[in-house]
């Protein structure tokens, strides 16, 4: 399990290496079980590249060929890095329940930004990434799981 150091990464780049070099599970709220959505694309790539997903999605049942939970709060275990495929306005709620699952990391995929989600996961001591792609970002450091 993962934690934030106190004394850890200061600019974006290094937070998204700190959090691509230490979490080898990504929780994907709004994972969507269309294949032709980033939603999709980008937990199968990261799937793909040695990563665990945990899909959260309301309504499937299997998201590139993992079981689905309806919410973070339903995922059994602990939660550590949450990537979410939600609209800004909706990252603040993410944030939150992100935060109440003990997630210790969480990011906003590309095009999506949120104040409110970031003072509530910096608050909470959660490194913080948002506007950014999980695979460009791991193409661009070559970082894949140990």
């Amino acid at each position: 399990m993962a934690t934030p150091d106190s004394a850890g990464p200061r600019t974006t780049d290094e937070i998204v290496e700190k959090i691509l070099s230490t979490y080898d599970t990504i929780t994907v709220v709004g994972a969507s079980a269309n294949a032709a959505k980033a939603a999709n694309e980008v937990p199968a790539h990261m799937k793909h590249l040695g990563w665990r997903i945990i899909p959260v999605n309301p309504t499937a049942d299997e998201i590139v060929g993992e079981k689905v939970y309806r919410s973070l709060a339903d995922i059994p275990e602990q939660v550590g890095l949450v990537d979410v495929f939600r609209p800004g306005p909706e990252c603040a709620d993410v944030a939150r329940a992100a935060v109440e699952a003990g997630a210790t990391a969480l990011w906003l995929q590309l095009g999506i930004r949120s104040e409110e989600a970031r003072k509530i996961a910096e608050d909470a001591g959660l490194l913080y990434v948002d506007d950014r792609c999980l695979i460009i970002e791991q193409r661009r450091t070559g970082i894949v799981p140990a």
